[in-house]
């Protein structure tokens, strides 16, 4: 086996995996009991399409895709750290302290 066919085949295997990782984490957003569990998958959505793109870049041998993906993993940064301070906001009581007994929402 030379070093273009596993690669060939190494991309193919991790493309598949991804796949297999995408459908999971889409299965617990929807059945996700808590909103933190959801937050939570979206984050790893945003990991499993960088791990996408990174592999598309091995595959095709274009590095602008790379700096696309650091792109892609700053928003998702951002978009987590939003959606904690919406959490961290929401579970608040009225004297201004976070609810500490862990109900989920």
């Amino acid at each position: 086996m030379s070093g273009a066919e596993f690669l060939q085949l190494a991309t193919t295997i991790s493309l598949g995996v991804l796949t297999i990782a995408f459908f999971l984490t889409v299965v617990r957003i929807v059945i996700g009991p808590s909103l933190p569990d959801r937050v939570l998958a979206l984050d790893m959505l945003v990991s499993i399409g960088i791990g996408y793109i990174a592999v598309i870049a091995i595959k095709t041998g274009f590095s602008l895709y790379l700096d696309i993906a650091i792109a892609l993993g700053i928003v998702g940064f951002l978009a987590t750290v939003a959606f904690a301070r919406f959490i961290l906001e929401h579970n608040q009581g009225s004297d201004g302290r976070a609810d500490t007994e862990g109900t989920p929402l």
